[in-house]
Order: structure tokens, then C-alpha cells, then sequence
């Protein structure tokens, strides 16, 4: 038995039809076709599933698609706008902060809640934060680059602050 689920996916109105068992990551990437979010371990260990939910990071395989109805969805092709890339985006990409990049999507949501949070990050933070991201193709030495890197442009671009609908009290999952 379908059910019927309205909510917002990157700025855009989403109404749609699910199955009761449908996780998130999965409407968003077989119904929804945003295929940048990717399922890594299906048991919210790995992060590379991450999005923002009302502008908090959750791992969105630990989610059922029907328990985001009426909710803001970002995704990482949410985060580029006007064709211009995300400052965390281009940080990944100007300090190399990836190898395959099938972790990177979820790594990018999460930095970019964790500067939304902390806006003035020290290495150490990242590192510590960063302990529900795993990458099994480098030593974090450039994600922790890229992180730092893109925070300092969210904060010279004005992105630093939390969105208006942030919980600003709940902790993002990292």
C-alpha cells in the first residue's frame, strides 16, 4: 500500500507515492533520480548517504522516505546554485579532498553542517567530528584541508550561518 508524501528537494515542491518500507536514500535515488547521494554501508556507519533534512545532517539510510513528508531535503545537487559551486564543493576540489569520490557527497553535507555549527573550525574539530565519514581510499589529511578551506569561504560567502530552518538545537550527524 502506497503512501502519498509531500516535502521539498532542493528548493523544489515533491509530491510522491512510496511504499510504507522506503528509505530515504532510496526515493531520493530511484524515484527522484538524485543519484549523488550514495548508499555506502546501509547501516548509517559510513556517511556517504548524508543529507540535510530541515538543514540538519542525517544519514538518510537510517530514514524512511514517509517520516520526511513535509520536510526540506537537501542533496549535494542542491548545494551548487546558478551553476556555481558550493565553497565546500570547490574546497573539496581545489585541495584534492577526495580519491574515488563515492564518499565525498556525504563528507561535503556533513562539513558543510558542521561549519553551519562551528563556524570557526580548528583541525582538530574536523577530525573529531568527522568520525561518521569514512573513506577507504586516503588519510583525511586533505578532507581536513578541504574542510577548513571551505569553511573559510562559507564564511567570506555569507553561507557560515545556519538556514532558518536548522535545529539548532540537535547536533548534526557527522
Amino acid at each position: 500500500m502506497a503512501i502519498s508524501i509531500s516535502l521539498t528537494v532542493n528548493g523544489a515542491p515533491i509530491s510522491a507515492s512510496v511504499d510504507p518500507g522506503t528509505l530515504l536514500v532510496q526515493f531520493l535515488r530511484d524515484q527522484l533520480r538524485l543519484t549523488g547521494t550514495h548508499i555506502g554501508c546501509d547501516t548509517a556507519q559510513c556517511g556517504a548517504c548524508t543529507v540535510h533534512l530541515n538543514g540538519r545532517a542525517i544519514k538518510s539510510c537510517n530514514i524512511l522516505a514517509v517520516q520526511a513528508d513535509g520536510t526540506n531535503v537537501t542533496t549535494i545537487e542542491g548545494l551548487a546554485q546558478n551553476g556555481v559551486l558550493h565553497p565546500m564543493q570547490a574546497a573539496f576540489k581545489h585541495c584534492h579532498g577526495l580519491q574515488c569520490g563515492f564518499c565525498t557527497p556525504g563528507m561535503v553535507m556533513s562539513a558543510v553542517s558542521l561549519v553551519q555549527r562551528q563556524p570557526d573550525l580548528t583541525g582538530d574539530d574536523v577530525r573529531a567530528q568527522f568520525d561518521g565519514n569514512l573513506c577507504r581510499c586516503t588519510g583525511y589529511h586533505n578532507i581536513v584541508k578541504a574542510v577548513l578551506e571551505g569553511a573559510a569561504g562559507m564564511k567570506s560567502s555569507g553561507t557560515a550561518t545556519a538556514s532558518a530552518d536548522t535545529a539548532a538545537t540537535a547536533p548534526a550527524t557527522v
